[in-house]
């Protein structure tokens, strides 16, 4: 085993510490606060009480003990975007963070495999009623009844390789280890169903594994090949990736294993994209994403029909982290049901990031919240953030609920 570089090893111990949250879910302070400002030069977006209030809350969970060192959130309404930004992107730099910073998104990536799929589905490539024994019939036959829909709502109870003694073990030893993001599922290949398929809701990361697999099965071609052609093509996406390794693009948001009273421990580069793939591999820019999210949740890359099946929500199931209010789930997206409105989207969380993307249903609205660090390892720190993300959801409807 070569020995592994000074940044994975300074990283291991957070990562260590992280995994079992970090991949079963999706897995003193540098720097001031600034002011919000304004990307690309249009206008503020409003300009009543929401924003300074907004613009507090931010700075202060970067304060607060065992917070990230940074934050930034990105408020779309109308074409016109507004940057909240507090700490700093690299502990020591005083950096701030910016909406062109690359990121990991963790299961916020999940969204991503939904729209490649739910895209084959309009081409007539895939139907939601596929099964894995059709199109994967070299997986278990426990798991051959299991369809395309009940895999993108997280109703297919497939044992999740993340949770396997054996991947984790991997991960421990060596966190960049490259794994063959195609074989991930062996490491359950040898359990049945954790209950019947469509009985109930279970978020599983082998669930958009699978996914993808059936995208490529379908299609003939790599799931990376079908990202570029589906999603990031006909909406722009510029500075959005699935990479293989550890690396990330420069520039970047760094990342950090946080705790009270122990220093900011960069994790950005700690763990190999590999082990998660199309369940949370991804690499996006706020600004990526807030694009994304607009257009996944809104009208512009799906049909009508398939819009209707895509937002048919299951009551009570939760993305990882739960994201503001109350939570249910449709087909790779989740509906947010907040005190201000509802909103559509994903969360996400991994060793150094925790994601928050929503849209309104015409897609014109949209709201993204980055932190750099695993936010749900502190549950009082997660209660904070998912309060300030309902502050952001009430100013992203406010003077109307779309």
């Amino acid at each position: 085993m070569p020995v592994p570089a000074p940044a994975a090893r300074s990283g291991r111990r957070v990562v260590r510490r992280a995994l079992a949250t970090a991949l079963a879910a999706g897995a003193a302070l540098t720097g001031t606060a600034a002011a919000p400002v304004v990307a690309g030069g249009p206008p503020p977006v409003g300009h009543g009480p929401h924003h300074e209030d907004l613009q507090r809350a931010l700075a202060g969970l970067v304060a607060a003990p065992g917070g990230p060192p940074g934050a930034i959130a990105v408020l779309t309404r109308d074409g016109l975007r507004k940057v909240y930004r507090a700490g700093t992107a690299e502990v020591g730099t005083g950096r701030p963070p910016r909406a062109g910073d690359h990121m990991r998104i963790a299961s916020a990536a999940k969204a991503f495999s939904g729209a490649v799929a739910l895209s084959l589905v309009d081409r007539r490539a895939l139907a939601l009623d596929d099964t894995i024994g059709e199109r994967l019939p070299h997986l278990p036959v426990a798991w051959h009844a299991v369809t395309l829909r009940q895999l993108l709502q997280h109703t297919s109870g497939l044992p999740d390789f993340s949770q396997s003694k054996a991947f984790q073990d991997i991960v421990r030893a060596d966190p960049r280890h490259h794994f063959d993001s195609r074989r991930l599922l062996d490491f359950v290949a040898g359990q049945g169903l954790t209950f019947p398929p469509g009985s109930r809701y279970g978020y599983s990361n082998s669930d958009n594994i699978a996914v993808a697999l059936m995208a490529e099965q379908a299609t003939g071609r790599a799931y990376e090949s079908l990202l570029r052609e589906l999603v990031y093509r006909p909406l722009g996406l510029r500075e959005t990736s699935l990479p293989q390794g550890y690396r990330l693009p420069r520039p970047y948001l760094h990342g950090y294993g946080t705790a009270p009273g122990e220093p900011p421990e960069d994790v950005s580069e700690a763990i190999s994209a590999s082990g998660a793939w199309a369940s949370g591999g991804i690499v996006s820019t706020p600004a990526d994403l807030s694009t994304f999210i607009g257009g996944y949740a809104g009208p512009w890359l799906l049909t009508p029909a398939t819009r209707q099946a895509q937002q048919d929500f299951l009551p009570g199931g939760a993305s990882q982290p739960a994201g503001p209010g109350t939570n249910s789930a449709g087909l790779a997206l989740f509906r947010y049901a907040t005190r201000c409105g509802t909103v559509l989207g994903h969360t996400g969380n991994t060793p150094g990031y925790t994601q928050f993307a929503a849209a309104t249903p015409d897609g014109r609205r949209t709201i993204t919240v980055s932190v750099t660090s695993q936010v749900p390892l502190d549950p009082a720190l997660l209660a904070r953030l998912r309060a300030i993300e309902e502050k952001f959801v009430c100013a992203l409807l406010e003077h109307g609920r779309p």
